[in-house]
């Protein structure tokens, strides 16, 4: 079985921010493979589904971003879910907007739900970064809490869609399979030679 965790803050106004992008991304798993409606469970929402047959629980803390590890850890050990098989989404400045990178354990790097996260469960778990993009040190917190622009739907909205057409790769526990398969659909097709 697989947890998959979108981060993100609860609440209409938070829906479309930059810190809510795994939110996003597991909404966008959830819709494609016709996961089950989500409800309210373990100070979250959660839904149930296959992917690549593989169960698949998808959980959306609840707590708001900083307390997020609560949910996750109710949830892991409910289901006697080991961190190699929880895969956390969430937000990364230090990765050029639009860029992704799978990754297993490792520190937090500042990231206050990936702080509670570690210590709800450990840090072995997998994590999907999704890069934002860093407006200096100074602009964090308000960068973080602002809405995609219109200009950055034009590689979110395509990633998204990559992220969940991929999914059952990350269910299957092939984190470089996925991250081959996002970056190949992501690729601009490459323009034809000229004939002589």
């Amino acid at each position: 079985m697989l947890l998959l965790v979108g981060l993100g803050n609860p609440g209409n106004e938070h829906r479309r921010q930059r810190h809510n992008v795994g939110f996003l991304a597991v909404d966008a798993i959830a819709e494609r493979h016709k996961f089950q409606p989500f409800r309210r469970r373990f100070q979250g929402e959660i839904a149930e589904g296959l992917l690549d047959g593989v169960k698949t629980l998808i959980l959306k803390p609840m707590t708001y971003m900083n307390l997020s590890g609560k949910s996750v850890g109710e949830a892991a050990r409910f289901y006697k879910i080991p961190p190699q098989q929880v895969v956390v989404v969430h937000d990364e400045l230090d990765l050029a907007p639009g860029k992704i990178r799978m990754k297993t354990g490792g520190g937090h790097a500042g990231h206050n739900g990936l702080r509670s996260v570690d210590a709800a469960i450990g840090p072995n778990y997998r994590r999907l970064r999704v890069g934002i993009g860093h407006p200096g040190k100074d602009y964090v917190l308000s960068y973080v809490l602002q809405n995609f622009t219109s200009d950055e739907h034009a590689w979110l909205d395509p990633l998204l869609d990559a992220i969940a057409d991929h999914a059952g790769y990350l269910a299957r526990g092939d984190d470089p399979g996925f991250m081959n398969k996002v970056a190949l659909q992501l690729q601009p097709p490459k323009a034809k030679k000229p004939k002589d």
